[in-house]
């Protein structure tokens, strides 16, 4: 019984590294807008993963996918070369690109690399550090972190306020930005011990300098709490959806 688990198990890994690999061969960069909080007016744009081939059907799936099969790096190299080779022919008036940054991708040696694609747009990119998994050698992360500064990289904290975002590992001292996870943002106009969460953190922030980012907003009154409470910057489909380079005018 054991061998025929093992069978399966390996045939499942192999059907599920094809499908990553048509799904990477297939990638094609989305662009959602992230605007100032109070005039509405853009200030740059989130780069989103997305893929042709629907054989792993969302992002999360191939995040998940990737992590299974300890593909994260090239996941994330793919990412960067795409988002790099869209910046490089966009003008500068388009504002920052926030990247999705797994913790993984700050070992890949690549990445600190002056000659890697993204590197050469530096001063044009915020880097998504999401806490998605837990990695030991917190000093080394932070070590790294300061090391993508020192290239010109911003760096915002993913997700917090979510289920992996723990502010433990980065704290506002590491950052340019935080975004709100949108389990805070979701009716956050009908719920005061959100509100109350929400302005401790934008006061925080704002005291260190860094810029808070509401992430999925929906609707109007969604926004304009969110503004109230300082927030700097709202991303959603209030704004707008993602799409591919760049389907709003300039």
């Amino acid at each position: 019984m054991a061998l025929f688990n093992a069978a399966d198990s390996a045939t499942q890994l192999r059907d599920l590294e094809d499908k990553l690999v048509r799904c990477l061969g297939s990638l094609a960069m989305h662009f959602q807008p992230i605007v100032h909080a109070s005039t509405r007016v853009r200030f740059g744009y989130e780069a989103l993963i997305r893929s042709k081939d629907k054989s792993l059907p969302h992002p999360g799936a191939i995040l998940d996918a990737a992590e299974r099969l300890e593909k994260v790096p090239a996941v994330g190299r793919a990412v960067r070369a795409q988002t790099a080779r869209v910046l490089a022919n966009a003008p500068a008036a388009r504002g920052l690109v926030f990247v999705n940054l797994h913790l993984l991708d700050l070992f890949d040696k690549q990445l600190t690399s002056p000659f890697a694609p993204l590197s050469k747009v530096a001063s044009r990119i915020v880097l998504e550090i999401t806490e998605r998994t837990s990695v030991e050698g917190e000093e080394d992360l932070r070590y790294r972190v300061a090391e993508l500064r020192e290239l010109g990289y911003r760096i915002a904290i993913d997700d917090l306020g979510g289920g992996h975002a723990r502010m433990g590992t980065f704290t506002v001292f590491d950052t340019d930005f935080v975004k709100l996870d949108m389990s805070l943002v979701r009716d956050v106009d009908k719920h005061p011990i959100k509100q109350r969460l929400i302005r401790s953190i934008t006061e925080l922030c704002r005291a260190q300098g860094a810029q808070v980012v509401g992430e999925g907003v929906e609707t109007e009154a969604e926004a304009a709490v969110l503004v109230d409470l300082g927030c700097d910057l709202l991303q959603g489909y209030l704004i707008a959806k993602p799409a591919l380079p760049f389907a709003d005018p300039l």
